[in-house]
């Protein structure tokens, strides 16, 4: 280090033969010591406020630091959650597109099937009408044959028998009844 203002004061000078005036000397040594303490103290004091403002600079910059990580962890989170979502919502729309799609084949194929049943019916009702107007058209035959009239005439013919026969019993009867009480 150099000098400090205690190595001033206490500096002995040698005499010589017409020197300096040791008054006007000591004087301006003493001066030089003040002088020189101030510049010391305003020094040390200097010193302090860069430590302090070092110290806070050093504060600052860890902050500067810590904020800047985050920003690029936050900027890094943002980016990933955009892409995930980006992923997700590709996902969805082509998820919903297998169901658009399923749902239109399951329609179209429901739809097929409808239209071979109703043509099925159609062919059924045909088939149908057919046999119902052909045994429509049979009974109408029937019911318009000449048969009914000979069945109406032979309904007559046995009833006629039927008659007599049962006046037949109806006499045989009373002959008998009639026999058993005279006897």
């Amino acid at each position: 280090m150099g000098i400090t203002p205690l190595d001033i004061h206490n500096k002995e000078f040698t005499r010589a033969f017409r020197g300096y005036d040791e008054d006007e000397v000591n004087e301006f040594l003493d001066q030089v010591i003040k002088d020189f303490e101030k510049v010391i103290r305003e020094k040390k004091a200097l010193e302090e406020r860069v430590n302090e403002k070092e110290e806070k600079l050093g504060h600052f910059s860890n902050i500067e630091e810590t904020l800047n990580r985050s920003i690029l962890v936050a900027q890094e989170t943002a980016d990933e959650v955009k892409n995930n979502a980006n992923k997700e919502s590709k996902l969805i729309i082509k998820e919903a597109e297998k169901n658009a799609d399923r749902i239109v084949n399951d329609a179209l194929a429901k739809s097929r099937q409808v239209s071979m049943e109703i043509e099925e019916l159609k062919k059924q009702a045909k088939v149908f009408r057919t046999r119902l107007k052909m045994l429509v058209e049979a009974q109408l035959d029937i019911i318009e044959n000449e048969d009914w009239e000979d069945l109406f005439e032979l309904d007559s013919e046995e009833d006629e028998e039927m008659q007599l026969e049962s006046n037949y019993h109806n006499q045989t009867s009373s002959y008998q009844t009639h026999s058993n009480s005279e006897s």
